[in-house]
């Protein structure tokens, strides 16, 4: 399964390719049911992270993240990274941006609370 969805932050709407694992699949079925925003906020100096309101099946394993991997932490939280960390994640997939600065820019790192809007293609 290779799928794509919409992410959009202040207006501007990009792509994210999504892995195939229950997370996933789980996440797909809540956005058959319409938009999912997520308040985030800036952790670290490295993601922009907030939480579902609902919790997703896990599939957890040390991951070394890089800009543009979104992940899932503990089950009810979504991180955008937009710098590298590492910690146990379940991965959901990739912000289809190729520069850095460019993902900086479009997840308005370092600026603080900032709305980010799941949808599918």
């Amino acid at each position: 399964m290779e799928t794509t969805i919409n992410v959009t932050v202040n207006g501007v709407t990009k792509t994210a390719t999504l892995v195939d694992n229950v997370a996933t699949k789980a996440l797909l079925e809540l956005l058959a049911k319409g938009n999912v925003t997520v308040k985030t906020d800036d952790y670290g100096g490295f993601e922009k992270v907030g939480t579902f309101g609902t919790r997703l099946p896990i599939d957890n394993s040390q991951i070394d993240t890089v800009p543009g991997d979104i992940v899932l932490y503990q089950g009810n939280s979504i991180s955008f990274f937009y710098d590298n960390n590492g910690w146990s994640y379940t991965m959901l997939g990739k912000l289809d941006i190729t520069y850095i600065k460019e993902i900086k820019t479009f997840l308005a790192a370092g600026k603080g609370k900032t709305d980010i809007i799941l949808s599918l293609k």
